[in-house]
């Protein structure tokens, strides 16, 4: 018995090592924009129309009268290559013969391109994984874990300041 607890001991520092830290939306946010963020008004979405499931068009719109921060692409240069957990909504963008996703913009909240005005790009991630997973409500958040990069895209539906390998995506389960 004395050995299974020494082996416990001693194998519990490599275990919590290898679980990828969870980490928040607000942790990607350099300390400007987390202030800058913290002291924008509240954001309006009124007045805005689009059929549901069209996701082409307001990622990518400017709007003159939000404040600079709403366009941020700065990072925490300390994430980029670690392994993380990080929770979600997905923006769905490629998809496999098999008609299960394999690249998405993660953002931190539902409807991100419907209706309310998109995230800065240094808080949207495109995800890539290339086992694929199937999105049929993107107001269901997911769950990822894998390896973020710092890498900036763009494409023609948004800007993205983060990009992520995910090894394993999973419905949010609240843990």
């Amino acid at each position: 018995m004395r050995s299974y607890w020494l082996c416990i001991f001693l194998l519990l520092p490599l275990w919590l090592e290898a679980a990828p830290r969870t980490v928040d939306w607000l942790d990607l946010l350099p300390q400007e924009d987390y202030q800058a963020m913290l002291d924008m008004p509240e954001i309006g979405h009124e007045g805005t129309e689009e059929l549901p499931g069209d996701f082409s068009s307001s990622m990518r719109q400017r709007d003159e009268n939000l404040p600079e921060v709403m366009y941020s692409t700065r990072v925490v240069s300390e994430l980029d290559g670690e392994e993380l957990r990080i929770a979600g909504y997905p923006v769905p963008l490629e998809s496999n013969a098999a008609g299960l996703y394999t690249s998405f913009f993660l953002v931190p909240y539902a409807g991100a391109c419907i209706h309310v005005p998109p995230p800065p790009p240094n808080q949207i991630i495109l995800v890539d994984y290339p086992r694929g997973i199937a999105i049929d409500d993107i107001y269901e958040p997911f769950w990822m874990s894998g390896k973020l990069n710092i890498d900036q895209t763009s494409n023609e539906l948004a800007d993205a300041s983060y990009r992520f390998e995910a090894d394993k995506v999973w419905v949010y389960d609240g843990e």
